[in-house]
This record gives structure tokens, C-alpha cells and sequence, in this order.
């Protein structure tokens, strides 16, 4: 088998098919578990940065406070101040994770250097349920066993044995860590509990119509009109729908643009054109991806046809 022929295989094996809920055939790519664990290190890197940064900030202004006030009992405050960063640690763990992912590209920091994204597995918008269960599970998964390994590596070049329970935390991490490597789709547990996938997102970007404002694209191929849409018939699509259009767009099977231009037509009560299907989306996708950025630089936003 040559290289290109072993790079075929490997990269069909990374291949699935995403069906929205309008019944359209998406196909995606799932990321490489090493670019998963380069995504997570960078996550981690960040957020040990601000983490440490916080505390020097916080240390700072105690002591200062403290010199100040002349306050008597110094360990007292900070071992208050300990307390506090605990507690901030805790949030800033699990709320960086939940807060980039909830956001509209579905990806933290490290995800979006390295090219990948969380997407639902039955092609629905990510749910907040969703996102917090499997964020949750990764402090089960990872960061309680890692916490025990390092305190039991800790304990033993000091001496002291911490026991059985230990050695289990160890098998628990290590069970949890390489859980991707025993499944296809190289989901990790909170991805098989929250219905999530891992993928690569998309790299190409769709060209003008992702830029340009309303009317600047999708002139009909056949008679030269211009595809005009109001406010009524933008507004029965959100941001998730958008995205959704996004990769029809970009992938440009013709079964999946017939499909989805006779969706919408039917639901903005239009009678859908034959063979102008490609300038039809073009011209809704600018005018709805120009009516939600002007909408949320006035503070509105609609997520999806639901909201």
C-alpha cells in the first residue's frame, strides 16, 4: 500500500456523517486524539496562567490591605486567601470549559489553535446540558485521579505509603485517559454520556458570501434577479441554522442545496426556483448572517428557530 493510499485509509476512517434535524447529510472529519490532548494542554497551560496570575494579584492586594489596616493576625488572612483561590481555581477549571464551548464555535482556546470543535451527534445546536455534562465528567475522568496520583507520588518519594486506594486512582486515570483508543469514534466517557463529538473544523472559509453585507451575492444564474429577503423572512432562522447553511454552502452537494432551498422556501413562503438553489442560499446566508450581526450589536440574539 503506498503513503497516499495509507493516508486515504486513516483519513476515512476519521469520517462520519452528521444528519441535521432538516434531514440533511452533513459529513464531518473527527480530530486525532493527539490533537485532542495538544487542544487540552494548551487549555491547561491557559488557565494555570491566569490561575497564577490571579493569586499574585490577590496575594498582593492582602498583603497590602493587611500592612494597611495593621491587622495582627497575618496567617490568618492568608490561609483565608488560600481558600479563596481554591474556590476560584474551581470555577475558573470548569467555567473556562463551559464558557467557550457554550459560545458560538463550539471550541475553548486550545480547540481553535489546533482546529477543532464540539459538535452534537445528532446534528442538533450543543446544548447547555450537554456542554456541562461532559465538562463535569472530566473532573471524574481526569482531575480528581490525576490529583490523587500526584498526591500519592508525593507522599511515596517522601516515604510514606499512601496504600491500595491509590494504585486504584492510578488504574482509574489510566483507564479514563486511553477510553478513546477502545472506541471508534474516540469519544471519551463525557463524550458518550453528553452526545457529543470531537471534529475538525472546518479550515476552508466560504468565499465572499461569508463577508459580504445584504444583496452582495446570489444573482439567479438564469433570469439575473437579485435575491431580496425582509426582516420576516430572515427572522425565522438564528445563529445555529446559520452554521448550518455554512457548511451546505461549503460542501456544495447539489442534493443537499436542492433540499435545503426548498426548506426554506417553504417556510418563508417562497416557490422554490429550479437550478438557481446555490444563488438562493448565497443571498440568504449574506442577508441572515447580516441581520444577526446587526442584531447583537444592538444586544439581541437569537440562537436558533426555538429561541
Amino acid at each position: 500500500m503506498t503513503a497516499a493510499a495509507r493516508r486515504e485509509a486513516r483519513l476515512e476512517r476519521k469520517r462520519r456523517e452528521m444528519v441535521t434535524p432538516e434531514g440533511i447529510a452533513l459529513p464531518i472529519t473527527l480530530a486525532s486524539r493527539s490533537t485532542r490532548f495538544g487542544a487540552l494542554l494548551i487549555d491547561l497551560i491557559i488557565i494555570f496562567a491566569v490561575n497564577i496570575g490571579l493569586s499574585i494579584l490577590l496575594r498582593s492586594f492582602a498583603l497590602a490591605v493587611f500592612a494597611e489596616s495593621g491587622l495582627a493576625n497575618r496567617a490568618a488572612v492568608l490561609e483565608f486567601l488560600q481558600v479563596v483561590m481554591i474556590l476560584i481555581s474551581f470555577v475558573l477549571l470548569n467555567g473556562y470549559f463551559m464558557f467557550f464551548e457554550l459560545g458560538p464555535r463550539g471550541a475553548t482556546l486550545g480547540k481553535r489553535l489546533t482546529g477543532i470543535r464540539i459538535a452534537a451527534r445528532d446534528g442538533g445546536r450543543l446544548s447547555a446540558e450537554a456542554v456541562i455534562a461532559r465538562n463535569l465528567l472530566r473532573d471524574i475522568e481526569l482531575f480528581l485521579p490525576l490529583g490523587l496520583v500526584v498526591a500519592w507520588s508525593i507522599m511515596t518519594m517522601m516515604g510514606e505509603g499512601m496504600g491500595s486506594a491509590l494504585l486504584a486512582a492510578t488504574i482509574w486515570f489510566f483507564v479514563f485517559a486511553l477510553f478513546p483508543f477502545f472506541n471508534r469514534d474516540r469519544l471519551r466517557a463525557g463524550d458518550l454520556i453528553a452526545g457529543t463529538w470531537v471534529v475538525e473544523a472546518p479550515k476552508r472559509k466560504l468565499a465572499e458570501a461569508m463577508s459580504l453585507g445584504e444583496g452582495s451575492r446570489g444573482r439567479s444564474i438564469t433570469t439575473g434577479a437579485q435575491y431580496r429577503f425582509g426582516d420576516e423572512e430572515l427572522a425565522v432562522y438564528g445563529e445555529y441554522e446559520l452554521q448550518t447553511l455554512e457548511r451546505v454552502l461549503r460542501e456544495n452537494k447539489p442534493d443537499a442545496l436542492v433540499t435545503v432551498a426548498e426548506t426554506i422556501c417553504a417556510k418563508i413562503g417562497w416557490e422554490s426556483g429550479v437550478g438557481d438553489e446555490r444563488a438562493f442560499l448565497e443571498a440568504f446566508y449574506a442577508q441572515l448572517r447580516a441581520r444577526l450581526e446587526r442584531d447583537m450589536r444592538f444586544g439581541k440574539r437569537k440562537a436558533d428557530k426555538h429561541s
